[in-house]
This record gives C-alpha cells, structure tokens and sequence, in this order.
C-alpha cells in the first residue's frame, strides 16, 4: 500500500537560462508544499532521464544539488513510460520498508537547452540500430506508419485523429501553465504543416522545458492523499519493425493487470489519463484499453465523451500536445493534473467525478506500457 500524497508541476514552454537540476527542483519544492513536508522528510529518490544533462549518476546527482540524503536514489529510462514506472517503483520500494517518503521527480529543458537537430538524432535512436535508424527514421516517422495502417484497417479520417488534437488544446486553454492556449479546430489541424504522412504538425506533441514532482508515501500524510491502488507493466516489442500487431501492442493487457490487482473494472474508472504524444499514440491506446470502440475515439472526443463533464474525463491538463512535453515530466503531468482533479482543485477543469482514475503510459514506439489506478483515500 502507498499513498501519492504531494504534486508540484512547473509552467511548461521557454525557460531560458534555466537548466534540468533548476526545472526538477522547483517541481520538488512544489510537490513538498503540496505534502506539507520538508526535504528532511524525504528518504528515497526517483528520478528519470534527460537527454540535455545525460549523466550516469543523474539521481544521485540531483540529490547532491537537491541537498537530499536518501537511503535509496535511482534513476530509470523507459522513454515515455517513465514517470508512471517511477511511481511502479515508488509503490513497491514503500510497500517493501526500503524507504517511508519518496520523491519522484523529472524535468528538463528540451526546449531551450537542445538544438532541434540534436533533438532529433537523440530521440531517433529509439529505432532498431540495424533494420531502422539507418534508414533516417525518427520518432514522428514511426508513428505516421502506425497512423496509415491504423487508417487503412479501421476506415477512420485523418479528420478524426484531428479530434483528439482540438480536444487536448480545448482543455489545455483552461490551465495557465500550458505551453499552447489558443483554441484550435479540426480545419486547423489538417492545415498544418505535414510532419509524417498522415501526421501533421498539429498531430504532435511540443517540446518545452518544464519539471513535475511527486511524493508517493507509506502512509497517508497531508492534506491531498491518494492510495495507489495498483501498478503493472507490460513490454511487447521494442522497435516498431518487430510489432505483430496494432491492436495488441500491450496496452490492454497492462491496464487490464492493473484494474485487476485493484479489484476494480473498467466500468469503475471514472477518469483517464492516458499518453498522448500523437494523436494516434491516444487513438491506439485509448481503443485498445477499452475507453473507446475501435475506430471510433476521434468519434467520441467529437461528441464530448472525454470532456471534463463527460462519461470519461481525459487528459484535462491538454496533454502532452497541448500542456508540453518535457521528457519525464510530460507524462508526469498527467499524474499531477489527476492529483488536483481527485481531491477537487483543479478549478475550472474540475471534473464532477473523480474517484477511479486510470493513468497509462507508453515508452518508445507503443513497446513500453505503465498502468496506474489510483483511488481517493
């Protein structure tokens, strides 16, 4: 048993002069006021990666520019899963006494402290090294196969994945630190710059620099706890060459283990927060997941299911499309806005309900999964 007691989640966007350290450490400080704890409170360290300080040692590092003393200190790489699998550890390290107050935390400033080419070659060597990355793929690339085959097999639009991107940003307009505000419409999105057929422009995530904290403890301090209920994994193939399936690729699976293990069903869940990195990224894992029919996501966002005073609140932060993306912390703040919505501050996004959330994550090319319940306490 473990308890999300605490969030802090920084402005996303431009921060220049501002470095990764800099941007995790005011996510910190914001996760612990929100506990109501010190940093003399926190016994165990967290953190992912960054591909604008890749170092080695980057938790024990940031302990020492932190001012922490852990008794555990780890940092983790499972791309675009990583902040939820951070919260995975977290639960199991209190559950197992290695530590009583966990701080997990990622940041980094992708947008201001890297060249758009190095962002690319870096994010690119998430392809096989032998039958993909030679052939100049990247990320964008991988995914727009994924999206026209998805298309060809379900008979869903360009126009519906464009959906998904218009509902993100609607949501997005309603939060003061989101890196895009403006409101967008579907027109818009397929107007946009193509990026990788049938992705355009508006069908991608941002990049920005930010950080996202959170405190996960053994027992329910503060003002704002959460219990979380379950956490699961899931790994099918790595590289996108190797995927036997688009409607298998172990989202279901995961999320399924998940509301298992937390006796609960999908018909519990009354709010999401699930990986957004494209708008086929959310269309393939909120279909396989079971939070939408085959085909028919973009369908539902349309006809506002997945708004805050819908069936199925997704995502009410904006997402990584709209909200940013940072590296770890991009999905971190989904676990962060869910803070807010599950103990009622989230203010003009609040959700009448909020009770059962299921959070998920994916790393790489849909080959990563990470699946959250998490209840209110």
């Amino acid at each position: 048993m473990s308890y999300l007691v605490g969030s802090g989640l920084t402005r996303f966007g431009r921060h220049p002069g501002r470095n990764t350290l800099d941007l995790m450490s005011e996510a910190a400080d914001l996760a612990l006021a929100d506990a109501g704890l010190a940093r003399g409170d926190i016994d165990g360290l967290l953190c992912g990666y960054a591909t604008t300080q890749p170092h080695l040692m980057l938790a024990t590092v940031f302990a020492e520019h932190y001012g922490l003393h852990p008794r555990y200190a780890h940092a983790m790489q499972l791309g675009g899963a990583t902040g939820f699998g951070l919260v995975m550890l977290a639960h199991a390290l209190v559950g197992a006494g290695m530590a009583r107050r966990m701080l997990v935390v990622g940041g980094e400033n992708r947008l201001t402290g890297q060249s758009r080419d190095s962002s690319v070659q870096v994010l690119a060597q998430v392809g096989h090294p032998v039958y993909e990355v030679p052939l100049g793929a990247t990320i964008p690339a991988y995914y727009g196969l994924l999206a026209s085959r998805y298309l060809h097999d379900f008979g869903s639009t360009e126009a519906d994945l464009a959906e998904l991107a218009v509902l993100m940003r609607q949501h997005a307009v309603q939060h003061e630190g989101a890196q895009f505000r403006s409101p967008i419409r579907v027109e818009d999105v397929l107007a946009s710059r193509p990026i990788a057929s049938p992705l355009k422009l508006l069908d991608c995530c941002a990049i920005a620099d930010g950080g996202c904290a959170v405190i996960v403890s053994a027992e329910p301090v503060g003002p704002y706890p959460l219990r979380v209920a379950a956490a699961t994994q899931h790994h099918n193939a790595q590289h996108v060459s190797a995927l036997a399936s688009l409607t298998d690729c172990g989202a279901g699976a995961c999320a399924a283990r998940a509301l298992a293990a937390a006796g609960r069903h999908l018909a519990d869940v009354e709010a999401a927060a699930i990986y957004d990195s494209f708008t086929i990224t959310l269309t393939m894992l909120l279909e396989e997941i079971g939070l939408a029919p085959r085909g028919r996501a973009g369908v539902l966002a349309r006809e506002g299911y997945f708004s805050a005073t819908g069936a199925m609140p997704l995502n009410l932060h904006g997402g990584l499309m709209s909200y940013g993306h940072c590296g770890v912390a991009g999905a971190m703040a989904h676990l962060a806005e869910m803070h807010l919505q599950m103990t009622g501050r989230a203010g003009a996004r609040q959700a009448p309900r909020a009770g059962v959330a299921l959070l998920h994550g994916d790393g790489g090319v849909v080959s990563s999964h990470v699946s959250l319940v998490l209840e209110s306490a």
